[in-house]
């Protein structure tokens, strides 16, 4: 099972940015996915997660209205649409298959002017 995180970037407030989690050695389309991130200091942080078929979607509170989360099961890919970037968005992103207990390597955004 591997999960391979691509995407971050350094980006200034108010910015765009896709995060894309391509994924292999399971049966993707079934499993319910998950990002999280963590900042410097602190612990992991669900961001959003989406069901096996696209939805449901969930989200925590802080990124509603902002982040948009979607997979493509023909791809094997789950992403995450960041829109308004905000200054504590800044984290390793990383994504989750729950019921693998799996997590991929993480991939740095930091938000800043």
């Amino acid at each position: 099972v591997q999960l391979v995180e691509s995407g971050g970037a350094f980006m200034q407030p108010g910015g765009s940015l896709r995060l894309s989690c391509a994924t292999s050695g399971f049966t993707f389309s079934i499993y319910y996915m998950s990002w999280y991130r963590q900042a410097r200091g602190n612990g992991r942080e669900l961001v959003a997660g989406i069901g096996s078929a696209g939805v449901p979607t969930n989200y925590v509170d802080s990124v509603k209205g902002r982040f948009t989360i979607s997979r493509d099961n023909a791809k094997n890919t789950v992403y995450l649409q960041m829109d308004s970037l905000k200054p504590e968005d800044t984290g390793v992103y990383y994504c989750f298959v729950r019921r693998l207990g799996v997590w991929g390597q993480g991939t740095l955004v930091t938000v800043s002017s």
